[in-house]
């Protein structure tokens, strides 16, 4: 299966790759470049102080998705879905690329690790998989930014999610390994919102096929790709922040536990994987993985048709859900079902399955025309919302929830409700 630079190769060779022709400065430049480039691929073969090449924006749409996995849009979600339903075990072999070199003489500051925007508080790792053991949990895996504050230590952002699971069942500290720059398949399962003790590169060897190899540490990480380091998460605390979140605006500063890395180890001629904060490859890469798990839960009471959790609402806090509806209150039962996919989820719409979802205009047309907001408008208050929403309450995330059943009924009244369509003609034939 393709390796994350034998993706970037082919988008060179196909042209969806912009190249850069001179070098590209870490600070403010390299993450300004892939900022104004956002959703086309940037291949940058020379970063300013660093010898490592660097790669951005690499999936940052979901044709690219689509495109890495051979799947089609329509496609795409049950298979994240079935991967979720059917995981499967990586293979474990005795070497791999990421093994080609190795040093635990390290300094982060040789890498292309960028400050991406002026508030920052440091240079960040954002595009960074934490890979966690545990004896009795197994493997974890999970996305966490960490802000570089050394040569050697990073201060790591840590949710109360699993990897705080794992430290508290260890004392609060433990060895663990991250890597950088692993294909799609690894990144979306990485970012999935699983129960404990699943081991998410299950799902990745179930989207395409995975080889593991075993660091010195005792960590398996897959074996293609282009960075992986050793480190070891301490109980040492220190401000970690200013950066950009997923909708756009800075999270605060917290005391956030610090990582002293131990090892590297690469590829030869490693390339980077500069995942811009807040960009739309930071958006497909948070918001795709929560698609499954909003499509298996409607699909109990509802047959779900697709899910897109939209890029307008960060990717985190809209989604917009087809069905195909055969009851009344079908599209009801697949409110609560969605939020109950996603509990981070603020707002959500239902529509047939003759409604795009993909498509805002066709989505907003449901709305439009099938909506009577005293019937279809369903507000839920005192919910659980995100830590991501700044508009929730700061120290409890409370919220209210607002779902809307865009769907036609089932019985028509009054006017037809059916969507015209029309012969699909080439214009080039005829003009």
């Amino acid at each position: 299966m393709k390796s994350f630079r034998d993706f970037v190769e082919k988008l060179r060779s196909d042209h969806w790759a912009k190249e850069t022709k001179r070098p590209i400065a870490k600070q403010l430049e390299l993450a300004g470049l892939m900022h104004a480039l956002d959703g086309t691929p940037v291949y940058v073969p020379k970063v300013t102080g660093s010898v490592y090449r660097a790669a951005g924006n690499v999936f940052s749409t979901r044709a690219l998705v689509c495109e890495y996995l051979g799947l089609n849009k329509e496609e795409l979600i049950p298979k994240l879905a079935e991967a979720i339903k059917h995981p499967t075990r990586p293979e474990l072999v005795d070497g791999g690329p990421v093994l080609e070199n190795s040093t635990t003489s390290i300094d982060l500051g040789s890498l292309p690790i960028p400050i991406h925007a002026e508030l920052d508080g440091g240079p960040y790792l954002s595009s960074a998989v934490v890979v966690a053991q545990d004896k009795e949990l197994g493997r974890n895996l999970s996305f966490h930014r960490m802000m570089v504050i050394g040569k050697d230590r990073v201060v790591v952002r840590i949710l109360k999610r699993h990897l705080q699971a794992y430290l508290d069942r260890n004392g609060g500290e433990m060895d663990v390994a991250f890597i950088v720059g692993a294909p799609i398949n690894v990144l979306l399962s990485a970012a999935m919102s699983v129960d404990l003790g699943q081991d998410e590169l299950q799902f990745a060897n179930t989207l395409a096929p995975v080889k593991t190899v075993k660091l010195s540490n005792g960590i398996e990480v897959p074996s293609d790709c282009e960075f992986a380091f050793e480190g070891r998460i301490t109980s040492e605390l220190h401000d970690e922040g200013p950066f950009v979140d997923l909708t756009e605006t800075y999270d605060i500063v917290r005391k956030q536990q610090v990582m002293k890395v131990t090892k590297m180890y690469h590829r030869k001629d490693p390339i980077w994987h500069v995942l811009l904060p807040g960009g739309l490859e930071h958006k497909i890469l948070m918001g795709m993985p929560r698609e499954p798990t909003i499509f298996n839960e409607v699909n109990r009471v509802a047959e779900c048709k697709r899910v897109n959790i939209t890029p307008g609402g960060c990717s985190w806090l809209h989604a917009a859900v087809s069905i195909r509806k055969k009851s009344e209150d079908d599209g009801k039962k697949a409110i609560d079902a969605a939020f109950l996919g996603h509990k981070s989820l603020k707002h959500v719409v239902i529509v047939d399955d003759d409604i795009d979802v993909d498509n805002p205009a066709e989505v907003e047309w449901a709305i439009a025309t099938r909506v009577q907001a005293d019937k279809g408008v369903i507000i839920k208050t005192k919910q659980k919302g995100s830590s991501l929403d700044p508009s929730a309450d700061p120290n409890t995330y409370d919220t209210s929830k607002m779902g809307i059943d865009a769907t036609k009924p089932l019985v028509a009244h009054g006017k037809n409700f059916t969507k015209a369509r029309w012969k699909d003609v080439n214009p080039a034939r005829y003009l």
